[in-house]
C-alpha cells in the first residue's frame, strides 16, 4: 500500500490512513441515525464514497480498487435499487406501494420510524457505491492537455 511511484506524499498517506476509518464510521453513523436526525441515506452515502475517493486520491487508483473494486461497487449500487424496489413493493401486499408495514416504536428513539432507516441503507447503497463509480470513471477516463499528447 506504500508504493512512493503512486499517490501522494507520504505526508497525506499517512493522514488519510488515520481519518478513512473515521470517515467511513460517520458515514454510518448519518445513515443509521438519518431518521432522527439531519441525514439520512443520500448524506451518508456521499461521505461513505467520500472515504473511498479519498483512498483513491491519496494512494493511487490501483490501490482503492484492491479495497473496492468496479464489481463490488456495482454489486451495491444493484443492492440499493433492488432493496428499495423490494421494499416500496412489499408495502402492495399490505395495503399500497411504499406503505410501512413494520411497526412503529418510541418517538426519538433509533428503532423508531419503521422501515424508513431500511430505505436510508438502500439510497446509501445506491448513492455510495454510485459516486465511487463516477468518480473512478472520471480517473479512468480523465482527458489530457494537448501539450501531454505531444
Amino acid at each position: 500500500m506504500d508504493n512512493p511511484k503512486h499517490g501522494m506524499t507520504l505526508i497525506v498517506k499517512t493522514i488519510t490512513r488515520l481519518t478513512v476509518g473515521l470517515i467511513l464510521l460517520f458515514g454510518i453513523y448519518i445513515v443509521s441515525h438519518g431518521h432522527v436526525s439531519p441525514g439520512g441515506g443520500f448524506a451518508g452515502g456521499v461521505i461513505i464514497a467520500l472515504s473511498f475517493i479519498h483512498i483513491l486520491l491519496a494512494f493511487g487508483k490501483e490501490v482503492a480498487l484492491k479495497r473496492i473494486s468496479y464489481n463490488v461497487a456495482s454489486f451495491f449500487e444493484s443492492l440499493g435499487a433492488i432493496m428499495f424496489i423490494t421494499l416500496a413493493l412489499l408495502g402492495i401486499g399490505s395495503g399500497y406501494f411504499l406503505l410501512n408495514f413494520i411497526s412503529k416504536g418510541e418517538p426519538f428513539r433509533l428503532f423508531s420510524s419503521g422501515l424508513i432507516p431500511l430505505y436510508n441503507v438502500a439510497i446509501s447503497f445506491k448513492v455510495g457505491a454510485g459516486l465511487f463509480i463516477i468518480f473512478v470513471i472520471l480517473v479512468t477516463f480523465r482527458l489530457t492537455k494537448k501539450d501531454d499528447r505531444e
